[in-house]
């Protein structure tokens, strides 16, 4: 037996799944448990997360004056909520669905419990509560760049 044929028959949990895209999603090992190590999207996350670690010290070590800083914490940033939408869009994908599309080989049909509603609930406050975080810091740091040029103008 190949070793695709081997990983096709191997039975995914929607709440693992869920859980991995919560807790490690930045990392892609929602990806991974999914697709194996080969998925490029899965790789995507990783490098995303590896570029914004240090894009988001340089932002807060230069005060958010860094414009390198800024680009290289994007990615990480859409990596982050990236894997927060998955758990939620994996959490609520109906269990038939879920089975249609990643067990249809197996035997095993999923039963999706309160667990994946809670990991829905808290992905949703998380997620959310980063977006609007990083979207608040990002135009008072452009707005006071617009007073600050403002200023300099007029002197």
């Amino acid at each position: 037996m190949s070793t695709l044929a081997s990983t096709s028959l191997r039975f995914r949990s929607k709440t693992i799944t869920a859980a991995l895209a919560f807790f490690f999603g930045c990392l892609g090992a929602h990806r991974f448990y999914l697709y194996g190590k080969r998925d490029l999207y899965g790789w995507a996350h990783v490098i995303g997360t590896l570029l914004g670690i240090p894009g988001a010290m340089l932002v807060a070590a230069s005060d958010r004056a860094s414009m390198l800083g800024w680009m290289l914490a994007l990615p990480g940033a859409v990596s982050l909520l990236a894997g927060f939408l998955a758990a939620i869009v994996y959490g609520l994908r109906p269990d038939e669905k879920w089975d249609a599309q990643f067990n249809a080989q197996s035997e095993r049909q999923s039963r999706s419990g309160w667990t994946v509603i809670f990991v829905v609930i808290f992905s949703l406050l998380i997620g959310a509560f980063l977006l609007m975080t990083g979207l608040a810091i990002s135009f008072q740091t452009y707005f006071e760049g617009q007073v600050q040029a403002a200023k300099a103008l007029s002197q």
